[in-house]
């Protein structure tokens, strides 16, 4: 290849690796590539692990509960940016024991292991201490119930999955920071079952119990499509009777009647600057755009 490329084997092996300490021109990088592809070069993963002493898979765990449109796009541009420094990207789903997570390591030696949420919920590779008040889970629950007191309403409730979530406890302490921020009091929070019958008597169980309840925040869009549809079934009027907003913006909400206001967070940047900290590559630039609210009928 370097012969064929007109350049030497220690250039071959930067361009090859990505190696990002070396200053070598994009026109010979590009060379050397479709070189490669003429040549029909495909690296021997096993020798490449020995010599780096790890594969160049890059494993992400996440927990089960957290799937949804922020995890969708972090994904996205995890693999993404992997991809575009010659990584794989391998996702484990579900529950993770240290054990399971070994086995894990001693298979396939992985580049490295990420945490799921780690960044959104620390904001420490945001240069955001704290939970994320600037751009992390904290600032966007805090988006969500400032939303609604904006829109006249003082007395929130907080609607919860009827499943266990790894977010659970701290998605409330940041909600309920925020409601002092806000000079309102704590929100209330009660579970919506997934079967609608059931959950239209939770809903309308919690209503009865706390009249002056005027609007409820959902855990995510899941949940508040759930009230919305039992809010329906009680022939309660929204937003008029009480006023409801998702959180993560799954797209579903864009077909109810009314539609769903809910919090919408692009995390793709947030995926890839988990990859380029994990290769231990410069992440300047990557900055992810600013969450927002898309504001439809429901609030």
């Amino acid at each position: 290849m370097a012969a064929a490329s007109g350049v030497s084997r220690a250039t071959v092996s930067f361009v090859l690796n990505d190696d990002p300490h070396q200053t070598i021109s994009a026109a010979t990088r590009d060379r050397v590539k479709q070189t490669a592809r003429e040549l029909g070069y495909v690296p021997h993963g096993v020798a490449r692990a020995l010599r780096e002493g790890s594969s160049r898979v890059v494993v992400l765990n996440i927990d089960a509960g957290l799937e949804g449109h922020y995890s969708r796009s972090y994904i996205q541009g995890l693999d993404a940016e992997l991809a575009a420094h010659d990584h794989v990207l391998l996702v484990r789903h579900g529950r993770h024991t240290p054990q399971s997570t070994q086995q894990v390591l001693d298979v396939i030696a992985p580049r490295a292991v990420i945490r799921f949420g780690e960044t959104y919920l620390t904001g420490r590779e945001l240069d955001d201490l704290g939970g994320g008040w600037r751009d992390g889970l904290a600032a966007h629950a805090a988006m969500q119930l400032r939303h609604l007191v904006e829109s006249g309403h003082s007395v929130v409730a907080v609607a919860l999955p009827d499943t266990e979530s790894p977010l659970a406890a701290t998605r409330l302490k940041f909600t309920g920071h925020a409601a002092r921020n806000l000079g309102i009091q704590v929100p209330r929070t009660f579970v919506t079952p997934c079967e609608r019958s059931a959950c239209a008597e939770a809903v309308d169980a919690f209503l009865t119990g706390a009249p002056e309840v005027t609007a409820i925040a959902g855990f995510n869009d899941d949940v508040a499509l759930r009230v919305l549809m039992a809010l329906r079934d009680l022939g309660r009027r929204v937003p008029d009777d009480v006023a409801v907003i998702g959180f993560d913006d799954n797209g579903y909400g864009a077909y109810t009647t009314p539609g769903l206001t809910s919090v919408h967070v692009d995390a793709e940047a947030h995926g890839r600057l988990s990859a380029r900290l994990a290769l231990n590559l410069d992440t300047d630039g990557l900055r992810p755009p600013p969450a927002r609210v898309v504001v439809r009928e429901s609030v």
